[in-house]
């Protein structure tokens, strides 16, 4: 395969089923692979003859180092000592717990509840609460780090404001 043509069919990769055939091409045709290591090399990628067909492929469009988030994340779900007030905190269980029980402060270590992906790592202060009706109570959280907010459910263990306890039947 020559190089224009290889710089054209490059410019069509939408899908990454496109990204995986044509990276089968590169590994069985020593032309294709030339031209694109070629191309690689125009664009200033580096350490190409390591790389198989479809992570040349990727390197050369940039997309080898694009994190994709998952939307089904692993959860993770560890007990942990609180870096506000040094409660040691038990495991969440059925909901995956990310902050203290106790002064309901937490970690920003997540993107998605329980995917611990968030590289921040700043410590989340509770700074309002509200009430709804799926969810019961609800926390929200202002990173002391980076400003980021988001919100969390409560836990039935959590040690809430007066009047935000949650009753038997919504845990």
């Amino acid at each position: 395969m020559k190089q224009p043509v290889l710089e054209e069919r490059l410019k069509k990769i939408r899908a990454r089923g496109e990204v995986k055939a044509l990276g089968r091409v590169l590994d069985r045709d020593p032309e294709a692979r030339a031209s694109a290591e070629l191309i690689a090399s125009l664009r200033g990628v580096v350490d190409v003859e390591d790389m198989d067909g479809k992570r040349l492929v990727r390197a050369i469009l940039g997309r080898s180092t694009s994190a994709q988030k998952r939307l089904n994340p692993i959860r993770r779900d560890e007990a942990f000592v609180c870096v506000s007030c040094s409660a040691e905190v038990e495991v969440g269980g059925a909901r995956v717990r990310d902050h203290c029980s106790v002064c309901l402060h937490g970690l920003h270590v997540d993107e998605v509840p329980g995917d611990r992906a968030n590289p921040c790592g700043g410590v989340l202060k509770p700074v309002d609460f509200n009430i709804e009706s799926r969810a019961g109570v609800v926390i929200h959280f202002r990173c002391l780090t980076c400003g980021d907010t988001m919100r969390n459910r409560a836990h039935p263990s959590d040690t809430l404001p007066a009047g935000l306890q949650l009753s038997k039947e919504e845990t």
